[in-house]
């Protein structure tokens, strides 16, 4: 874990980024929207244990420990930069050979990174289930899945429990570290993220609850009352809220295949269903623009639901292109497609 200080005229913005391994090329990590670098830990831990590389997974502007001068400017273009000034200050004017690899927003923002050049020894790119036309499709229904989450939790550990039960993350290893880069505590009980009502609402439901059980209501009662306090300091919402971003989504994935596609370097596609192609990619991927695995049975977190799986398509990615060297044994299977 290190924080990255990145300084331009207007002042200075504070990047948090985490790494891991000690020689080989870089993998710059990229989460999705809401997320943060810590969805990528299970997926390191298997990366690491098959090639040589170094990893560096980056908390994106308003996501995560990152702190900026301006967390809700998340344009491609602001969010590009920031890729590129935090490899400039961690490499200087020689930095070493780097694939990006995004999933979802992150994906966007790689792919953006790629075709501004602000990565000159960029040598391979990846996309995590993220496809433009469908992107754009879900974008109309995006606003009503925000509004189905939950606002708060009652603890991270209930937090935890959502994400595994509603499908969010699959995979129960990695919902234990990457929902403590996406929730936060709030910071007093009637403050703008959990509003008075939400706190209230939960004390009563559990009075309601403990009255109802052996014991009388008064005890139980008091219980909670004496307990009110603690309820309140360790409630838990989203660290952003999402919603509010709404005006950026058109940016980051409108023009994302042949963006995609116009990139020079190798070019690597991992979906959690073939279904997700659209007009273009599917155009390129029968031309042989890019290599393309599908990965069934994930959800949309793919690298969090199927870590090893995906790190080993990317491995063999790596190697088949001579780009690292297998380690610990490691056997290439190269996929059909």
């Amino acid at each position: 874990m290190e924080d990255v200080v990145v300084e331009n005229e207007t002042g200075k913005d504070t990047f948090r980024i985490y790494k891991s391994g000690l020689e080989g090329p870089v993998l710059l990590l990229l989460h999705g929207g809401g997320h943060s670098a810590l969805s990528w830990a299970v997926f390191t831990s298997a990366i690491i244990s098959r090639i040589q590389c170094r990893i560096v997974a980056l908390d994106l502007r308003g996501h995560g420990e990152t702190k900026v001068r301006n967390p809700e400017d998340l344009s491609a273009e602001t969010m590009a930069k920031d890729v590129g000034s935090v490899v400039e200050a961690l490499y200087g004017d020689l930095p070493p050979p780097i694939m990006l690899i995004g999933h979802s927003m992150g994906g966007a923002i790689a792919v953006h990174t790629a075709v501004a050049n602000l990565l000159p020894s960029l040598l391979g790119l990846c996309m995590i289930d993220v496809v433009e036309g469908t992107a754009m499709d879900a974008l109309n229904s995006m606003q009503n899945f925000l509004r189905s989450r939950p606002k708060t939790f009652k603890s991270l550990e209930n937090a935890i429990e959502w994400s595994v039960k509603s499908g969010q993350i699959r995979n129960l290893e990695s919902a234990r570290v990457s929902m403590v880069g996406q929730v936060k505590q709030c910071e007093e009980a009637a403050s703008p993220e959990c509003p008075k009502a939400i706190v209230e609402g939960i004390i009563e439901e559990e009075e309601e609850e403990d009255e109802d059980e052996e014991g009388g209501g008064s005890v139980n009662k008091r219980k909670k009352e004496d307990d009110t306090e603690t309820k309140k300091e360790h409630l838990y919402t989203w660290r952003i809220e999402l919603a509010k971003t709404e005006k950026y989504w058109d940016g980051w994935f409108r023009g994302l295949s042949n963006l995609f596609l116009s990139c020079p370097t190798p070019k690597l596609l991992l979906l959690a269903g073939v279904d997700r192609l659209d007009k273009d990619l599917t155009i390129g991927q029968m031309q042989g623009k890019f290599q393309m695995q599908v990965l069934p049975q994930c959800g949309h977190a793919v690298h969090e639901d199927a870590p090893d799986k995906v790190a080993e398509a990317v491995a063999t990615f790596l190697i088949r292109h001579r780009f690292t060297e297998p380690i610990g044994g490691f056997q290439c299977v190269f996929p059909a497609c």
